[in-house]
Formats: C-alpha cells, sequence, structure tokens
C-alpha cells in the first residue's frame, strides 16, 4: 500500500511493466492520476473507479493528488 508521502519516486516518472506483466492500479481512498504516454490518456482514479490497467511494456506515469492510498497488482 502506497500513499502520497510513500509512492516510489520510480512510479512518477516514466516506467513501464515488462513483457508480459500487465499492473492493475487499485486506489483505496483519495485520488490518483494515472498518464499512458503512448496514448496521451490521463485517468483520474479513485475507490469509485475500476483499477487503472497497465498493459505489458507500456509508459506510464502516476501523480499523487491529496492524500491518496493505493496499490499495485501485477498479472503474469
Amino acid at each position: 500500500m502506497f500513499t502520497a508521502e510513500t509512492v516510489p519516486a520510480g512510479l512518477l516518472r516514466d516506467h513501464s511493466t515488462k513483457a508480459g506483466v500487465w499492473g492493475l492500479i487499485h486506489v483505496t481512498s483519495g485520488v490518483l492520476l494515472y498518464r499512458i504516454l503512448e496514448t496521451g490518456a490521463e485517468h483520474r482514479l479513485t475507490p469509485e473507479t475500476p483499477p487503472g490497467v497497465v498493459k505489458p511494456e507500456q509508459l506510464h506515469s502516476v501523480e499523487a493528488v491529496d492524500s491518496v492510498t493505493f496499490y499495485v497488482e501485477f498479472w503474469r
């Protein structure tokens, strides 16, 4: 579980998952901005929205808004 204070710096920069690895970003409180670089899409994730889907090798970043808590679930 990450918060605005504990989110690793690497998640705030452009990064990607490895080949064959998918991610699901679950927000449990607050708001997290999820950006997908390839498409320019920006998603505002909250506890009420579906998880953010990270495709394998897709460049993306997140930005914590206010006091967010979230976690990332990885699938292979």
